[in-house]
């Protein structure tokens, strides 16, 4: 990976990209994509419709839609096996060496946490060079770079999962830090769904898991866009969402662990902050248990007359 490094960094001076640049760096430009694609170790995977890929991609990425990614429809959080997962990788040639760089539409913030999902699932299964090209296929055709149709022949791996228990919460896990100080939950979506107004149809129940805090995904990025704000600007964000100095644990959920992704994304590869954990299954499993504890839950009466609203348009 030192040789890896290497050759990025020459090929950054190159296209005019800051060597440092390529530091562990989570967040890719469509510079610095451009520069490093055609390395052998680096392997642009592609998560948006297998259609949509079809009409035009970054030259030499595979495709490997998020459905793929992904639980069933009833609890889409849900992680599939990690048997399907690991032939999922190796199918695009993946493998321990590998650079991986996932790149999703760029449609708005939301679509953003696609690839945060993904690159997460990536790390969970064991891998440890990964990027996001900030601002998606859409930046990427911003910036006016080179497209191609071509389905490139990759050579399956005989990648072995080494699976990371470090960054992933399971609901027994989430259940027992409820009302610990030193334990901060985060929950990553809009206000409304926070405050019990709107609910998810995964969800049994609106509201949030006991004791939660709101950093809505939306606040990480340049209005309107899915390109993340720098990471000076990413700071001042996280300094106004710290409840308190004694957290020595952040679990990221939401409906179904998608936009907690981002949450997760920002707070654990471009903050750096430690012990950052992602609740994949979120409220679609949580709140399948009425025992279990959930704040902003709407009186019964009050959930009738918000889903005749909803029924009446």
């Amino acid at each position: 990976m030192k040789s890896l490094l290497k050759t990025l960094s020459l090929l950054a001076l190159t296209a005019g990209v800051s060597s440092a640049a390529w530091a562990a760096q989570p967040l890719l430009t469509p510079a610095e994509l451009d520069a490093a694609r055609q390395i052998p170790e680096v392997r642009v995977i592609d998560i948006r419709p297998a259609d949509v890929y079809a009409a035009g991609h970054v030259p030499g990425a595979v495709s490997a839609p998020y459905a793929k990614w992904r639980g069933p429809a009833n609890d889409p959080g849900k992680l599939p096996t990690v048997s399907a997962l690991t032939d999922l990788v190796r199918s695009l040639g993946v493998d321990a060496g590998t650079h991986a760089v996932v790149v999703s539409s760029g449609a708005d913030s939301t679509d953003f946490g696609a690839s945060a999902r993904v690159y997460w699932t990536l790390k969970y299964l064991g891998l440890s060079q990964l990027s996001v090209l900030n601002g998606g296929y859409k930046a990427w055709t911003d910036a006016g770079l080179q497209r191609d149709k071509a389905v490139p022949q990759v050579k399956p791996t005989a990648f072995v999962a080494h699976l990371d228990e470090d960054i992933i919460a399971t609901t027994p896990q989430v259940a027992a830090q409820i009302g610990n100080p030193e334990t901060r939950l985060v929950d990553a979506r809009p206000l409304d769904f926070y405050l019990g107004k709107v609910k998810a149809p995964t969800a049994q129940v609106p509201g949030t898991i006991k004791g939660a805090v709101n950093v809505e995904n939306g606040r990480w990025f340049e209005p309107g866009t899915s390109i993340f704000v720098p990471p000076d600007q990413a700071r001042k964000i996280a300094a106004q969402i710290v409840p308190h100095a004694a957290v020595k644990e952040t679990i990221s959920f939401c409906n179904t662990g998608h936009w907690a992704a981002t949450d997760w994304f920002a707070l654990s590869e471009v903050l750096g902050q430690k012990n950052v954990r992602l609740y994949p299954e979120s409220l679609a499993e949580w709140s399948q248990d009425a025992s279990r504890p959930m704040d902003h839950v709407p009186s019964r009466g009050s959930q009738i007359l918000n889903k005749l609203k909803g029924a009446l348009g």
